[in-house]
């Protein structure tokens, strides 16, 4: 059953139509397993050199420049496709853009 619109498809326990509408494993997870392990560690890897005393998770407060940031390690990317700490431009203009996409949909101006 696709949905008549797609920015209608929420994760909701209670709405199982909705939920099987939103393949996460099989509409994303199994399509690109190896980037999105890249895109985690590059995430603990930033965690790790930021805020090595506290558990994962996302600094909202640190990150609001997630396009201008995105388009600069894509840039990078073309030169050298490892950053100076050793991780990927390509997975951190992935969790930029994804970063971008969440707040995009919760409502925030990007």
């Amino acid at each position: 059953m696709k949905p008549k619109d797609w920015r209608d498809v929420i994760l909701d326990e209670d709405d199982k139509a909705k939920r099987k509408a939103t393949p996460v494993y099989s509409g994303v997870v199994k399509y690109f397993p190896l980037a999105i392990s890249e895109v985690a560690r590059c995430s603990m890897a930033g965690q790790i050199q930021h805020n090595p005393d506290k558990p994962l998770a996302w600094d909202r407060e640190k990150s609001g420049d997630e396009l201008d940031a995105l388009m600069r390690h894509l840039t990078d990317h073309s030169m050298n496709p490892t950053d100076t700490d050793g991780q990927l431009h390509l997975a951190k203009v992935a969790g930029r853009a994804l970063a971008a996409l969440q707040k995009h949909l919760e409502g925030e101006k990007v």
